[in-house]
């Protein structure tokens, strides 16, 4: 590669990491970010508001989601008295840790690459 390459010092190796499903996109980064947000808000709207999603994408992404999940990632509760509410589900956690250790790895592989690319 440095034969192609007039300063390989400029330059490193970039990516991003999704897991598909035979009809949509089940995680990425963006979805990752989405279950992030609802932990920590306890609302699909705060977490949308936290992204400058709108709430109506940020449902369309959840629904997506659980309906590819063997299990939903994502409760929700309408209404009543304290309003409604979100959270992870056990398998949303599991989801949400295992997307998160996937994206760690991804990005020693890119490190590894860009290395290997300076050397």
């Amino acid at each position: 590669m440095k034969d192609l390459l007039p300063d390989t010092t400029s330059y490193r190796v970039n990516g991003r990491l999704w897991i598909e499903g035979p009809t949509d996109r089940f995680l990425g980064i963006g979805r990752l970010e989405l279950l992030q947000h609802i932990k920590v808000q306890g609302s699909i709207s705060k977490a949308a508001q936290a992204m400058s999603m709108s709430y109506k994408r940020a449902w369309e992404l959840v629904s997506s989601m659980n309906a590819q999940a063997r299990e939903p990632l994502v409760s929700t509760q309408t209404g009543g008295q304290r309003g409604g509410g979100a959270v992870l589900t056990p398998t949303g956690e599991q989801a949400l840790a295992e997307f998160e250790a996937m994206q760690a790895r991804f990005r020693a592989f890119m490190e590894q690459e860009t290395a290997r690319l300076l050397a």
